[in-house]
Protein backbone atom coordinates (compact mmCIF):
# COMPACT_ATOMS: atom_id res chain seq x y z
CA UNK A 1 0.00 0.00 0.00
CA UNK A 2 2.75 2.70 0.82
CA UNK A 3 4.10 2.11 -2.71
CA UNK A 4 1.39 3.83 -4.18
CA UNK A 5 2.69 7.03 -2.23
CA UNK A 6 6.26 6.66 -4.29
CA UNK A 7 6.41 9.78 -6.78
CA UNK A 8 6.44 6.97 -10.14
CA UNK A 9 2.76 6.25 -8.98
CA UNK A 10 1.84 9.43 -8.78
CA UNK A 11 2.99 11.02 -12.64
CA UNK A 12 -0.51 12.29 -13.93
CA UNK A 13 -1.77 10.50 -17.03
CA UNK A 14 -2.10 12.75 -20.38
CA UNK A 15 -4.60 15.24 -20.17
CA UNK A 16 -4.80 15.63 -16.51
CA UNK A 17 -6.06 18.81 -15.29
CA UNK A 18 -3.30 20.83 -13.47
CA UNK A 19 -6.23 22.87 -12.43
CA UNK A 20 -7.09 19.52 -9.59
CA UNK A 21 -3.48 20.20 -7.97
CA UNK A 22 -4.43 23.48 -5.80
CA UNK A 23 -7.16 22.03 -4.02
CA UNK A 24 -5.29 19.00 -3.23
CA UNK A 25 -2.14 21.39 -2.03
CA UNK A 26 -5.07 23.38 -0.42
CA UNK A 27 -6.46 20.59 1.90
CA UNK A 28 -3.14 20.50 3.55
CA UNK A 29 -2.71 24.11 4.21
CA UNK A 30 -6.00 24.98 5.08
CA UNK A 31 -5.53 21.92 7.75
CA UNK A 32 -2.07 22.97 9.02
CA UNK A 33 -2.84 27.10 8.91
CA UNK A 34 -4.57 26.08 12.44
CA UNK A 35 -1.24 27.00 14.20
CA UNK A 36 -2.39 30.56 13.69
CA UNK A 37 -5.61 29.47 16.11
CA UNK A 38 -3.83 28.55 18.97
CA UNK A 39 -4.76 31.63 20.98
CA UNK A 40 -8.72 30.32 20.58
CA UNK A 41 -7.70 27.78 23.96
CA UNK A 42 -4.65 29.30 24.88
CA UNK A 43 -6.16 30.31 28.32
CA UNK A 44 -7.97 27.36 28.93
CA UNK A 45 -4.77 25.44 28.50
CA UNK A 46 -3.44 28.27 31.25
CA UNK A 47 -6.21 27.53 33.45
CA UNK A 48 -5.61 23.71 33.25
CA UNK A 49 -2.35 23.14 33.69
CA UNK A 50 -2.26 26.24 36.52
CA UNK A 51 0.85 28.08 34.95
CA UNK A 52 1.61 31.37 33.25
CA UNK A 53 1.22 33.03 29.45
CA UNK A 54 4.86 32.32 28.65
CA UNK A 55 4.93 28.63 29.57
CA UNK A 56 1.52 28.31 27.44
CA UNK A 57 3.05 30.69 24.48
CA UNK A 58 6.04 28.99 24.19
CA UNK A 59 4.07 25.72 22.24
CA UNK A 60 3.50 27.92 19.79
CA UNK A 61 7.31 29.49 19.02
CA UNK A 62 8.46 25.60 19.32
CA UNK A 63 5.49 24.87 16.42
CA UNK A 64 7.37 27.64 14.05
CA UNK A 65 10.85 26.73 14.93
CA UNK A 66 10.13 23.39 14.38
CA UNK A 67 8.48 24.26 11.08
CA UNK A 68 11.91 25.97 10.08
CA UNK A 69 14.30 23.27 10.76
CA UNK A 70 12.16 20.65 9.48
CA UNK A 71 11.61 22.32 6.39
CA UNK A 72 15.21 22.79 5.91
CA UNK A 73 16.50 19.27 6.91
CA UNK A 74 13.51 17.55 4.66
CA UNK A 75 13.57 20.01 1.87
CA UNK A 76 16.23 17.96 -0.18
CA UNK A 77 14.23 14.46 0.87
CA UNK A 78 10.81 15.86 -0.21
CA UNK A 79 12.17 16.51 -3.40
CA UNK A 80 13.76 13.25 -3.77
CA UNK A 81 10.27 11.39 -2.71
CA UNK A 82 7.40 13.73 -4.49
CA UNK A 83 4.70 15.39 -3.06
CA UNK A 84 2.38 12.73 -2.49
CA UNK A 85 4.98 10.86 0.04
CA UNK A 86 5.86 14.25 1.71
CA UNK A 87 2.27 15.19 2.32
CA UNK A 88 1.30 11.59 3.97
CA UNK A 89 4.47 11.95 6.23
CA UNK A 90 3.25 15.76 7.06
CA UNK A 91 -0.15 14.17 8.05
CA UNK A 92 0.84 12.06 10.11
CA UNK A 93 3.14 14.07 12.04
CA UNK A 94 0.45 17.12 12.01
CA UNK A 95 -2.24 14.28 13.70
CA UNK A 96 0.48 12.43 15.94
CA UNK A 97 1.05 16.16 17.23
CA UNK A 98 -2.78 16.48 18.49
CA UNK A 99 -2.94 12.83 19.79
CA UNK A 100 0.15 13.45 21.96
CA UNK A 101 -1.06 16.95 22.96
CA UNK A 102 -4.57 14.91 23.95
CA UNK A 103 -2.43 12.67 26.17
CA UNK A 104 -0.48 15.77 27.53
CA UNK A 105 -3.44 17.34 28.70
CA UNK A 106 -5.05 14.40 29.99
CA UNK A 107 -2.54 13.84 32.11
CA UNK A 108 -1.38 17.23 33.01
CA UNK A 109 2.31 16.74 31.75
CA UNK A 110 3.04 19.75 29.73
CA UNK A 111 6.13 18.43 28.34
CA UNK A 112 4.28 16.48 26.14
CA UNK A 113 1.78 18.55 25.13
CA UNK A 114 5.50 20.30 23.95
CA UNK A 115 6.68 17.29 22.49
CA UNK A 116 2.99 16.44 20.66
CA UNK A 117 1.92 19.97 19.03
CA UNK A 118 5.21 21.76 19.46
CA UNK A 119 7.60 19.20 17.67
CA UNK A 120 5.99 16.94 16.37
CA UNK A 121 3.31 19.00 15.11
CA UNK A 122 6.24 21.33 14.33
CA UNK A 123 7.34 18.60 12.10
CA UNK A 124 4.36 18.30 9.96
CA UNK A 125 3.55 22.04 9.59
CA UNK A 126 7.52 21.86 7.90
CA UNK A 127 7.03 19.16 5.46
CA UNK A 128 3.50 19.94 4.87
CA UNK A 129 4.04 23.89 4.00
CA UNK A 130 6.89 22.67 1.17
CA UNK A 131 5.63 19.85 0.07
CA UNK A 132 2.90 21.00 -2.61
CA UNK A 133 5.03 24.11 -3.72
CA UNK A 134 7.45 22.94 -6.08
CA UNK A 135 4.44 20.72 -7.47
CA UNK A 136 2.68 23.43 -8.04
CA UNK A 137 5.55 26.01 -10.21
CA UNK A 138 5.98 22.75 -12.25
CA UNK A 139 2.53 22.89 -13.17
CA UNK A 140 2.71 26.29 -13.48
CA UNK A 141 5.63 27.63 -14.93
CA UNK A 142 3.41 30.14 -16.53
CA UNK A 143 1.90 31.85 -13.40
CA UNK A 144 4.00 30.45 -10.43
CA UNK A 145 2.90 33.42 -8.68
CA UNK A 146 -0.22 32.58 -8.59
CA UNK A 147 -0.05 28.92 -8.25
CA UNK A 148 1.60 29.36 -5.17
CA UNK A 149 -0.80 32.30 -3.77
CA UNK A 150 -3.91 29.30 -4.40
CA UNK A 151 -2.20 26.82 -1.65
CA UNK A 152 -0.58 29.39 0.57
CA UNK A 153 -3.74 31.24 1.00
CA UNK A 154 -4.58 28.46 2.54
CA UNK A 155 -2.20 28.63 5.47
CA UNK A 156 -3.22 31.93 6.41
CA UNK A 157 -7.05 31.27 6.23
CA UNK A 158 -6.54 27.87 7.90
CA UNK A 159 -7.27 30.27 11.20
CA UNK A 160 -10.30 31.48 9.98
CA UNK A 161 -11.47 28.03 9.70
CA UNK A 162 -10.04 26.60 13.02
CA UNK A 163 -10.72 29.75 15.37
CA UNK A 164 -14.92 29.35 14.93
CA UNK A 165 -14.56 25.50 14.67
CA UNK A 166 -12.73 25.07 17.95
CA UNK A 167 -14.35 27.28 19.70
CA UNK A 168 -17.98 25.67 18.50
CA UNK A 169 -16.41 22.28 19.53
CA UNK A 170 -14.98 22.92 23.05
CA UNK A 171 -18.85 24.82 23.86
CA UNK A 172 -20.34 21.13 22.50
CA UNK A 173 -17.95 18.86 25.12
CA UNK A 174 -18.43 21.70 27.54
CA UNK A 175 -21.81 23.21 28.69
CA UNK A 176 -19.99 25.61 30.55
CA UNK A 177 -17.84 27.15 28.11
CA UNK A 178 -19.14 30.22 26.49
CA UNK A 179 -17.42 31.05 23.42
CA UNK A 180 -18.52 34.46 22.88
CA UNK A 181 -17.50 35.53 26.61
CA UNK A 182 -13.57 36.05 26.12
CA UNK A 183 -13.07 34.91 29.73
CA UNK A 184 -14.77 31.89 29.91
CA UNK A 185 -12.38 28.84 30.11
CA UNK A 186 -12.88 25.24 28.73
CA UNK A 187 -12.45 22.20 31.20
CA UNK A 188 -9.82 19.89 30.37
CA UNK A 189 -11.57 17.50 29.49
CA UNK A 190 -12.99 19.55 26.67
CA UNK A 191 -9.52 20.17 25.39
CA UNK A 192 -8.81 16.63 25.36
CA UNK A 193 -11.69 16.18 22.87
CA UNK A 194 -11.01 18.61 21.05
CA UNK A 195 -7.26 17.84 20.57
CA UNK A 196 -8.56 14.43 19.39
CA UNK A 197 -10.94 15.89 16.88
CA UNK A 198 -8.88 17.99 15.14
CA UNK A 199 -6.13 15.02 15.01
CA UNK A 200 -8.46 12.87 13.44
CA UNK A 201 -10.40 15.50 11.43
CA UNK A 202 -7.29 16.95 9.85
CA UNK A 203 -5.42 13.49 8.78
CA UNK A 204 -8.64 12.60 6.80
CA UNK A 205 -8.96 16.00 5.22
CA UNK A 206 -5.23 15.86 4.51
CA UNK A 207 -5.49 12.45 2.98
CA UNK A 208 -7.98 14.21 -0.16
CA UNK A 209 -4.87 15.83 -0.88
CA UNK A 210 -1.83 13.02 -0.34
CA UNK A 211 -4.31 11.23 -3.15
CA UNK A 212 -5.40 13.99 -5.71
CA UNK A 213 -1.75 14.94 -5.56
CA UNK A 214 -0.28 14.28 -8.96
CA UNK A 215 3.11 15.34 -10.83
CA UNK A 216 3.58 16.54 -14.22
CA UNK A 217 5.30 14.25 -17.10
CA UNK A 218 8.94 15.09 -17.89
CA UNK A 219 7.74 16.37 -21.22
CA UNK A 220 4.70 18.44 -20.05
CA UNK A 221 4.10 22.08 -20.90
CA UNK A 222 1.18 24.24 -20.48
CA UNK A 223 -0.29 24.56 -24.09
CA UNK A 224 0.85 27.37 -25.56
CA UNK A 225 3.63 27.84 -23.22
CA UNK A 226 7.08 29.34 -24.35
CA UNK A 227 9.84 29.01 -21.62
CA UNK A 228 12.03 31.33 -24.14
CA UNK A 229 9.68 33.89 -23.00
CA UNK A 230 9.55 33.27 -19.58
CA UNK A 231 13.76 33.42 -19.68
CA UNK A 232 13.21 37.11 -21.23
CA UNK A 233 12.31 38.53 -17.92
CA UNK A 234 15.07 39.91 -15.64
CA UNK A 235 15.64 37.51 -12.78
CA UNK A 236 14.39 34.32 -14.31
CA UNK A 237 16.80 32.14 -15.37
CA UNK A 238 16.04 28.51 -17.32
CA UNK A 239 19.15 27.14 -15.92
CA UNK A 240 18.83 24.74 -12.24
CA UNK A 241 20.77 25.29 -9.40
CA UNK A 242 20.68 22.60 -6.38
CA UNK A 243 19.90 23.40 -3.38
CA UNK A 244 23.73 22.20 -1.66
CA UNK A 245 24.73 24.92 -4.38
CA UNK A 246 21.77 27.87 -4.08
CA UNK A 247 22.99 28.38 -0.15
CA UNK A 248 26.42 29.05 -1.58
CA UNK A 249 25.00 32.26 -3.53
CA UNK A 250 24.55 35.67 -2.44
CA UNK A 251 21.39 35.82 -3.71
CA UNK A 252 20.13 33.15 -1.52
CA UNK A 253 21.23 34.78 1.56
CA UNK A 254 19.87 38.33 0.40
CA UNK A 255 16.49 36.65 -0.21
CA UNK A 256 16.81 35.35 3.43
CA UNK A 257 17.40 38.69 4.74
CA UNK A 258 14.33 39.58 2.77
CA UNK A 259 11.99 37.26 4.27
CA UNK A 260 13.31 37.47 7.97
CA UNK A 261 12.24 41.48 7.40
CA UNK A 262 9.10 40.94 6.10
CA UNK A 263 8.20 38.51 8.20
CA UNK A 264 9.76 40.33 11.48
CA UNK A 265 7.70 43.70 11.02
CA UNK A 266 4.27 41.73 10.20
CA UNK A 267 4.39 38.85 13.34
CA UNK A 268 5.06 41.55 15.42
CA UNK A 269 1.57 43.21 14.88
CA UNK A 270 -0.22 39.87 14.10
CA UNK A 271 0.95 38.22 17.63
CA UNK A 272 -0.14 41.67 19.82
CA UNK A 273 -3.20 42.88 17.73
CA UNK A 274 -5.79 42.08 19.86
CA UNK A 275 -4.44 44.33 22.68
CA UNK A 276 -2.76 46.56 20.34
CA UNK A 277 -6.32 47.96 18.89
CA UNK A 278 -7.87 48.50 22.10
CA UNK A 279 -4.20 50.51 23.53
CA UNK A 280 -4.18 52.57 20.75
CA UNK A 281 -7.91 53.57 21.82
CA UNK A 282 -7.34 53.76 25.24
CA UNK A 283 -8.36 57.21 27.24
CA UNK A 284 -8.09 57.53 30.84
CA UNK A 285 -7.29 53.78 31.43
CA UNK A 286 -10.63 52.80 29.11
CA UNK A 287 -10.28 51.97 26.02
CA UNK A 288 -12.84 52.69 23.59
CA UNK A 289 -12.75 49.42 21.67
CA UNK A 290 -14.24 46.31 23.26
CA UNK A 291 -12.85 42.86 23.65
CA UNK A 292 -15.60 41.42 20.70
CA UNK A 293 -14.84 44.24 18.54
CA UNK A 294 -10.95 43.43 19.05
CA UNK A 295 -11.38 39.90 17.93
CA UNK A 296 -13.14 40.85 14.72
CA UNK A 297 -10.28 42.96 13.87
CA UNK A 298 -7.66 39.76 14.59
CA UNK A 299 -10.36 37.89 11.90
CA UNK A 300 -10.23 40.74 9.69
CA UNK A 301 -6.26 40.63 10.09
CA UNK A 302 -6.27 36.97 8.89
CA UNK A 303 -8.70 37.77 6.28
CA UNK A 304 -6.62 40.23 4.74
CA UNK A 305 -3.28 38.01 5.35
CA UNK A 306 -5.39 35.10 3.38
CA UNK A 307 -6.43 37.61 0.57
CA UNK A 308 -3.00 39.78 0.46
CA UNK A 309 -1.38 36.06 -0.21
CA UNK A 310 -2.85 35.66 -3.75
CA UNK A 311 -4.01 39.29 -4.58
CA UNK A 312 -0.11 40.32 -4.34
CA UNK A 313 1.44 36.69 -5.92
CA UNK A 314 -0.53 36.88 -8.47
CA UNK A 315 0.05 40.35 -9.24
CA UNK A 316 4.07 39.59 -8.96
CA UNK A 317 3.52 37.41 -12.25
CA UNK A 318 2.69 40.72 -13.89
CA UNK A 319 5.11 43.05 -12.41
CA UNK A 320 7.70 40.68 -11.26
CA UNK A 321 9.24 39.43 -7.91
CA UNK A 322 12.08 41.85 -6.91
CA UNK A 323 9.28 45.11 -7.54
CA UNK A 324 6.26 43.41 -5.95
CA UNK A 325 9.11 42.95 -2.56
CA UNK A 326 10.02 46.53 -3.44
CA UNK A 327 6.19 47.36 -2.85
CA UNK A 328 5.58 45.17 0.34
CA UNK A 329 9.03 46.86 1.90
CA UNK A 330 9.03 50.29 0.78
CA UNK A 331 5.09 51.23 0.67
CA UNK A 332 5.62 49.22 3.92
CA UNK A 333 7.82 51.32 5.75
CA UNK A 334 5.34 54.31 4.78
CA UNK A 335 2.15 52.52 6.96
CA UNK A 336 4.72 51.72 9.68
CA UNK A 337 5.19 55.44 10.31
CA UNK A 338 1.65 56.37 9.32
CA UNK A 339 0.19 54.13 11.80
CA UNK A 340 2.87 55.28 14.87
CA UNK A 341 2.43 59.07 14.07
CA UNK A 342 -1.68 58.86 13.17
CA UNK A 343 -3.00 55.37 13.68
CA UNK A 344 -4.67 56.81 16.80
CA UNK A 345 -6.68 59.49 15.57
CA UNK A 346 -9.24 57.04 13.60
CA UNK A 347 -10.13 53.89 14.02
CA UNK A 348 -11.17 53.07 10.71
CA UNK A 349 -7.32 54.46 9.61
CA UNK A 350 -5.94 52.13 12.40
CA UNK A 351 -7.56 49.34 10.46
CA UNK A 352 -6.79 50.00 7.57
CA UNK A 353 -3.33 50.73 7.85
CA UNK A 354 -2.81 47.00 9.61
CA UNK A 355 -5.00 45.30 7.59
CA UNK A 356 -2.57 46.41 4.16
CA UNK A 357 0.65 45.28 6.10
CA UNK A 358 -0.97 42.22 7.01
CA UNK A 359 -1.89 41.87 3.09
CA UNK A 360 1.94 42.63 2.69
CA UNK A 361 3.09 39.97 5.38
CA UNK A 362 0.92 37.23 4.11
CA UNK A 363 2.02 38.67 0.19
CA UNK A 364 5.79 37.69 1.27
CA UNK A 365 4.89 34.28 2.26
CA UNK A 366 3.29 33.53 -0.90
CA UNK A 367 5.39 35.28 -3.29
CA UNK A 368 8.90 33.86 -2.36
CA UNK A 369 8.20 30.45 -3.91
CA UNK A 370 8.32 31.61 -7.05
CA UNK A 371 11.01 34.59 -6.58
CA UNK A 372 13.33 30.93 -5.63
CA UNK A 373 11.94 29.72 -9.06
CA UNK A 374 13.15 32.50 -10.90
CA UNK A 375 16.33 32.72 -9.11
CA UNK A 376 17.53 28.49 -9.33
CA UNK A 377 15.21 27.19 -11.72
CA UNK A 378 12.69 24.31 -10.55
CA UNK A 379 15.29 21.68 -10.04
CA UNK A 380 15.19 21.54 -6.19
CA UNK A 381 13.09 24.55 -5.67
CA UNK A 382 11.02 23.03 -2.92
CA UNK A 383 14.01 22.04 -0.89
CA UNK A 384 15.70 25.92 -1.45
CA UNK A 385 12.10 27.17 -0.24
CA UNK A 386 12.80 24.77 2.98
CA UNK A 387 16.09 26.49 3.76
CA UNK A 388 14.69 29.89 3.63
CA UNK A 389 12.17 29.12 5.87
CA UNK A 390 14.53 29.43 8.66
CA UNK A 391 14.19 33.01 8.34
CA UNK A 392 10.31 32.35 9.17
CA UNK A 393 11.38 30.68 12.26
CA UNK A 394 13.80 33.39 13.46
CA UNK A 395 11.56 36.06 12.49
CA UNK A 396 8.84 34.41 14.53
CA UNK A 397 11.16 34.99 17.54
CA UNK A 398 12.06 37.86 16.71
CA UNK A 399 9.54 39.98 15.68
CA UNK A 400 7.22 38.72 18.87
CA UNK A 401 10.70 39.80 21.25
CA UNK A 402 11.00 43.59 19.62
CA UNK A 403 7.98 44.38 20.01
CA UNK A 404 7.20 42.93 24.12
CA UNK A 405 10.53 44.26 24.86
CA UNK A 406 9.32 47.94 24.05
CA UNK A 407 5.88 47.22 25.55
CA UNK A 408 7.12 45.68 29.12
CA UNK A 409 9.24 48.96 29.37
CA UNK A 410 6.41 51.31 28.74
CA UNK A 411 4.44 49.75 31.30
CA UNK A 412 1.96 47.11 32.37
CA UNK A 413 -0.78 45.35 29.66
CA UNK A 414 -4.16 47.01 30.38
CA UNK A 415 -2.58 50.65 30.47
CA UNK A 416 -0.72 51.24 27.37
CA UNK A 417 -1.30 53.80 24.63
CA UNK A 418 -0.89 54.54 21.14
CA UNK A 419 2.57 55.98 22.73
CA UNK A 420 3.97 53.01 24.02
CA UNK A 421 4.12 51.12 20.48
CA UNK A 422 6.03 53.75 18.48
CA UNK A 423 9.14 52.71 19.69
CA UNK A 424 8.45 49.70 18.10
CA UNK A 425 6.99 50.64 15.13
CA UNK A 426 9.81 52.85 14.43
CA UNK A 427 12.31 50.05 14.85
CA UNK A 428 10.09 47.80 12.45
CA UNK A 429 10.93 50.55 9.95
CA UNK A 430 14.43 50.14 10.22
CA UNK A 431 14.09 46.19 9.75
CA UNK A 432 11.90 46.71 6.56
CA UNK A 433 14.86 49.59 5.40
CA UNK A 434 17.26 46.78 5.52
CA UNK A 435 15.06 44.31 3.78
CA UNK A 436 14.85 47.06 0.84
CA UNK A 437 18.48 47.35 0.46
CA UNK A 438 18.92 43.63 0.50
CA UNK A 439 16.35 42.82 -1.97
CA UNK A 440 17.63 46.03 -4.52
CA UNK A 441 20.95 43.79 -4.21
CA UNK A 442 19.61 40.60 -5.28
CA UNK A 443 21.13 39.60 -8.63
CA UNK A 444 21.42 36.35 -11.28
CA UNK A 445 23.03 33.72 -9.78
CA UNK A 446 26.38 33.23 -11.28
CA UNK A 447 26.62 30.39 -13.98
CA UNK A 448 29.00 28.11 -11.86
CA UNK A 449 26.38 27.72 -9.81
CA UNK A 450 24.14 26.14 -12.24
CA UNK A 451 23.41 22.22 -13.01
CA UNK A 452 24.71 20.71 -16.44
CA UNK A 453 22.55 21.13 -18.74
CA UNK A 454 22.73 17.65 -20.01
CA UNK A 455 22.38 16.37 -16.60
CA UNK A 456 18.74 18.10 -15.35
CA UNK A 457 15.80 19.22 -17.19
CA UNK A 458 14.00 20.94 -14.32
CA UNK A 459 10.99 19.05 -14.10
CA UNK A 460 9.63 16.72 -11.54
CA UNK A 461 10.23 13.48 -12.84
CA UNK A 462 13.36 13.40 -13.51
CA UNK A 463 15.78 11.48 -10.35
CA UNK A 464 17.91 14.01 -8.54
CA UNK A 465 21.11 12.44 -9.44
CA UNK A 466 22.69 16.22 -9.57
CA UNK A 467 21.54 16.48 -5.30
CA UNK A 468 23.66 13.20 -4.81
CA UNK A 469 26.08 14.38 -6.96
CA UNK A 470 26.83 17.65 -5.18
CA UNK A 471 26.75 16.22 -1.66
CA UNK A 472 22.74 17.60 -0.63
Amino acid sequence: MLSALDRRHTVAPPGYSRWLIPPAALAIHLCIGQVYATSVYKNSLIAHFDTGQTAIGVIFSIAIVMLGLSAAVAGTWVEANGPRKAMFVSACFWAAGFLVGALGIATKQLWLLYLGYGVLGGIGLGIGYISPVSTLIKWFPDRPGLATGLAIMGFGGGAMVASPLSRQLLSFYDSGYDPANAGSTASGSALVWLFLTLGVGYFVIMMFGVFNVRVPAADWRPAGFDPAQVAAKPLVTTANVSAANAVRTRSFWLLWVVLFCNVTAGIGILEQASPMIQDFFRDNGTSAVSVAAAGGFVGLLSLFNMAGRFVWSSTSDVIGRKPIYLLYLGVGMVLYVLLALFGQLATALFVLLACVILSFYGGGFATVPAYLRDLFGTFEVGAIHGRLLTAWSAAGVAGPLIVNAFLDAQGKPGTLTAAAYRPALFTMVGVLAVGFVANLLIRPVPERFHEPASGRDGVEGAQPVAAERSGS
